[in-house]
Protein backbone atom coordinates (compact mmCIF):
# COMPACT_ATOMS: atom_id res chain seq x y z
CA UNK A 1 0.00 0.00 0.00
CA UNK A 2 1.50 3.49 -1.00
CA UNK A 3 0.95 6.24 0.96
CA UNK A 4 -0.96 9.35 -0.60
CA UNK A 5 1.28 12.33 -1.82
CA UNK A 6 1.29 15.96 -0.85
CA UNK A 7 1.52 18.46 -2.94
CA UNK A 8 5.03 19.28 -2.67
CA UNK A 9 5.78 15.97 -3.24
CA UNK A 10 6.42 14.09 -0.19
CA UNK A 11 4.64 11.32 1.35
CA UNK A 12 1.85 12.52 3.90
CA UNK A 13 2.75 12.57 7.67
CA UNK A 14 0.74 10.70 9.89
CA UNK A 15 -1.12 12.22 12.87
CA UNK A 16 1.25 12.21 16.18
CA UNK A 17 -0.61 10.02 18.57
CA UNK A 18 -3.19 12.02 21.04
CA UNK A 19 -0.71 12.03 24.62
CA UNK A 20 -2.47 11.37 28.09
CA UNK A 21 -1.40 14.06 29.97
CA UNK A 22 -2.85 12.43 33.00
CA UNK A 23 -0.22 9.79 32.94
CA UNK A 24 2.19 11.54 31.94
CA UNK A 25 1.90 14.23 34.61
CA UNK A 26 1.73 11.57 36.92
CA UNK A 27 4.76 10.06 35.31
CA UNK A 28 6.70 12.40 35.55
CA UNK A 29 5.40 14.69 38.38
CA UNK A 30 7.79 13.72 41.28
CA UNK A 31 10.97 14.83 39.12
CA UNK A 32 9.21 17.73 38.56
CA UNK A 33 8.46 18.76 41.99
CA UNK A 34 12.20 18.21 42.82
CA UNK A 35 12.78 20.93 39.63
CA UNK A 36 10.29 23.48 41.61
CA UNK A 37 11.43 23.13 44.66
CA UNK A 38 14.95 23.19 43.36
CA UNK A 39 13.90 26.45 41.53
CA UNK A 40 12.09 28.08 44.68
CA UNK A 41 13.18 26.73 47.69
CA UNK A 42 9.39 26.97 49.01
CA UNK A 43 8.00 24.07 49.84
CA UNK A 44 4.30 25.51 50.05
CA UNK A 45 4.64 26.39 46.59
CA UNK A 46 5.00 23.73 44.80
CA UNK A 47 1.73 22.31 44.51
CA UNK A 48 0.09 25.42 43.23
CA UNK A 49 3.58 25.84 40.09
CA UNK A 50 2.76 22.02 40.12
CA UNK A 51 -0.78 22.75 39.00
CA UNK A 52 -0.26 25.16 36.99
CA UNK A 53 2.32 23.01 34.85
CA UNK A 54 -0.56 20.76 34.48
CA UNK A 55 -2.78 23.37 33.13
CA UNK A 56 0.23 24.72 30.76
CA UNK A 57 0.56 21.11 29.59
CA UNK A 58 -2.99 20.39 29.07
CA UNK A 59 -3.78 23.47 27.57
CA UNK A 60 -0.90 22.43 25.45
CA UNK A 61 -0.14 25.98 22.91
CA UNK A 62 2.78 23.28 21.08
CA UNK A 63 2.63 20.39 22.72
CA UNK A 64 5.53 17.70 21.80
CA UNK A 65 4.45 15.24 18.70
CA UNK A 66 6.85 13.40 20.01
CA UNK A 67 6.05 11.08 23.25
CA UNK A 68 9.76 10.89 23.88
CA UNK A 69 10.27 14.45 24.22
CA UNK A 70 7.58 14.84 26.94
CA UNK A 71 9.80 14.93 29.69
CA UNK A 72 11.79 18.06 28.20
CA UNK A 73 8.86 19.99 27.14
CA UNK A 74 7.32 18.93 30.82
CA UNK A 75 10.81 20.57 32.09
CA UNK A 76 10.72 23.71 30.24
CA UNK A 77 7.39 24.47 31.25
CA UNK A 78 8.01 23.16 35.25
CA UNK A 79 11.38 26.14 34.51
CA UNK A 80 8.68 28.78 33.31
CA UNK A 81 5.78 28.65 35.66
CA UNK A 82 8.43 28.52 38.82
CA UNK A 83 10.19 31.74 36.87
CA UNK A 84 6.27 33.01 36.84
CA UNK A 85 5.41 32.54 40.41
CA UNK A 86 8.98 33.73 41.46
CA UNK A 87 8.35 37.19 39.41
CA UNK A 88 4.41 37.21 40.67
CA UNK A 89 5.66 36.79 44.25
CA UNK A 90 7.97 39.56 44.17
CA UNK A 91 5.34 41.89 42.82
CA UNK A 92 3.23 40.49 45.70
CA UNK A 93 5.80 41.15 48.49
CA UNK A 94 6.57 45.03 46.60
CA UNK A 95 3.02 45.87 47.27
CA UNK A 96 2.36 44.71 50.80
CA UNK A 97 5.87 46.62 51.66
CA UNK A 98 4.00 49.90 50.02
CA UNK A 99 1.43 49.61 51.70
CA UNK A 100 3.15 48.81 54.76
CA UNK A 101 5.25 51.72 54.31
CA UNK A 102 1.99 53.99 53.91
CA UNK A 103 0.43 52.84 56.69
CA UNK A 104 3.02 52.66 58.94
CA UNK A 105 2.29 53.82 62.50
CA UNK A 106 4.02 57.13 63.37
CA UNK A 107 6.20 57.36 67.16
CA UNK A 108 3.28 59.16 68.08
CA UNK A 109 0.86 56.49 67.26
CA UNK A 110 2.77 53.86 69.05
CA UNK A 111 3.22 56.07 72.28
CA UNK A 112 -0.87 56.60 72.87
CA UNK A 113 -1.39 53.10 72.03
CA UNK A 114 -2.39 51.09 74.91
CA UNK A 115 -3.36 47.45 74.82
CA UNK A 116 -5.65 47.40 77.67
CA UNK A 117 -7.61 50.13 75.44
CA UNK A 118 -7.55 48.36 72.38
CA UNK A 119 -8.92 45.25 74.31
CA UNK A 120 -11.21 46.81 76.31
CA UNK A 121 -12.95 48.85 73.25
CA UNK A 122 -13.24 45.54 71.46
CA UNK A 123 -15.07 43.24 74.28
CA UNK A 124 -16.85 46.36 74.68
CA UNK A 125 -18.01 46.11 70.79
CA UNK A 126 -18.72 42.50 71.24
CA UNK A 127 -21.17 43.17 74.25
CA UNK A 128 -23.00 46.26 72.09
CA UNK A 129 -23.15 43.43 69.28
CA UNK A 130 -24.96 40.75 72.20
CA UNK A 131 -27.25 43.16 72.98
CA UNK A 132 -28.42 44.17 69.11
CA UNK A 133 -28.84 40.22 69.13
CA UNK A 134 -31.28 40.19 71.79
CA UNK A 135 -33.51 43.14 70.54
CA UNK A 136 -36.36 42.98 68.27
CA UNK A 137 -35.53 43.28 64.34
CA UNK A 138 -37.43 46.25 63.59
CA UNK A 139 -35.37 47.88 66.35
CA UNK A 140 -32.00 46.26 65.73
CA UNK A 141 -32.52 47.67 62.18
CA UNK A 142 -33.57 51.28 63.31
CA UNK A 143 -30.66 51.38 65.08
CA UNK A 144 -28.23 49.97 62.38
CA UNK A 145 -29.24 52.04 59.79
CA UNK A 146 -29.15 55.35 62.21
CA UNK A 147 -25.87 54.57 63.37
CA UNK A 148 -23.73 52.65 60.86
CA UNK A 149 -25.21 54.20 57.73
CA UNK A 150 -25.49 57.91 59.04
CA UNK A 151 -29.11 58.73 57.70
CA UNK A 152 -31.11 61.20 59.43
CA UNK A 153 -34.73 61.06 60.45
CA UNK A 154 -35.71 62.39 57.00
CA UNK A 155 -33.76 59.57 55.14
CA UNK A 156 -34.93 56.98 57.22
CA UNK A 157 -38.27 58.41 57.03
CA UNK A 158 -38.13 57.97 53.26
CA UNK A 159 -36.44 54.79 52.87
CA UNK A 160 -38.68 52.65 55.66
CA UNK A 161 -41.79 54.50 54.11
CA UNK A 162 -42.97 55.50 57.37
CA UNK A 163 -43.17 59.54 59.24
CA UNK A 164 -40.43 61.17 60.34
CA UNK A 165 -42.54 61.19 64.13
CA UNK A 166 -42.74 57.53 64.03
CA UNK A 167 -39.14 56.98 62.86
CA UNK A 168 -38.49 59.48 65.89
CA UNK A 169 -40.41 57.14 68.18
CA UNK A 170 -39.25 54.03 66.69
CA UNK A 171 -35.42 54.94 67.72
CA UNK A 172 -36.46 56.57 71.01
CA UNK A 173 -38.27 53.07 71.95
CA UNK A 174 -35.03 51.08 70.19
CA UNK A 175 -32.27 53.08 72.41
CA UNK A 176 -34.31 52.40 75.74
CA UNK A 177 -34.80 48.68 74.95
CA UNK A 178 -30.60 48.85 73.43
CA UNK A 179 -30.36 50.57 77.05
CA UNK A 180 -32.27 47.99 79.18
CA UNK A 181 -29.76 45.22 77.22
CA UNK A 182 -26.58 47.00 77.54
CA UNK A 183 -27.47 47.30 82.03
CA UNK A 184 -28.11 43.76 82.14
CA UNK A 185 -24.85 42.98 80.39
CA UNK A 186 -23.12 45.66 83.00
CA UNK A 187 -22.08 47.48 79.77
CA UNK A 188 -23.19 50.57 81.58
CA UNK A 189 -25.05 51.23 84.96
CA UNK A 190 -28.68 51.85 84.96
CA UNK A 191 -29.56 55.18 85.14
CA UNK A 192 -31.01 56.59 88.87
Amino acid sequence: MTRPSTPTGGAAREPAPAINWSAALAEHGRWLRTVILARLGEPQAVDEVLQEVSLAAVRGQAPPHDPNKVAPWLYGLAVRQALLYRRKQGRRRKLVQRFVERFRPTEQDVRTADPLDWLLSDERRALVRTALKKLNRRDAEILLLKYTEGWNYKELAARLDISESAVEARLHRARARLREELTTLNVIEARA
